[in-house]
């Protein structure tokens, strides 16, 4: 009986699956980061919208606490407020921010601002 000869790839398809399998863990990894990122980008836009809403609604009213208003709704949604602007015309300008958690890089701050007031005549 003759053995059969043993060539120099022998045992590299092992070395390409688990090549294979490091890479689809990162891109998993990264798409996962990617995802986090956007979520809390809609959340600060969420509660920047709601917090302008909010505050201009007692903007119209005349209430000199329309800001804290603001931050009420702001901090209800898992952001913080960082500027609070009455404008002319009972508009109400806020600029929020929300600790989005990105695993092992850390906490990044996701922005977003808003204006809200009531609609023009």
């Amino acid at each position: 009986m003759r053995r059969p000869r043993l060539s120099g790839e022998r045992g590299s398809a092992t070395v390409w699956v688990v090549a294979l399998a490091g890479l689809l863990a990162a891109l998993g990894a990264a798409g996962v980061l990617v995802a986090a990122a956007v979520t809390g980008r809609h959340r600060a836009t969420s509660a920047a919208d709601l917090a302008a809403l909010a505050g201009a609604a007692r903007s119209v009213v005349g209430d000199p606490a329309a800001c804290s208003a603001a931050g009420r709704i702001a901090a209800a949604n898992g952001a913080e407020l960082e500027t609070c602007a009455l404008l002319p015309g009972a508009e109400v300008e806020v600029r929020v921010r929300v600790p989005v958690r990105l695993g092992p890089l850390g906490v990044a701050d996701a922005r977003a601002r808003a204006r809200a007031g009531p609609a023009p005549p």
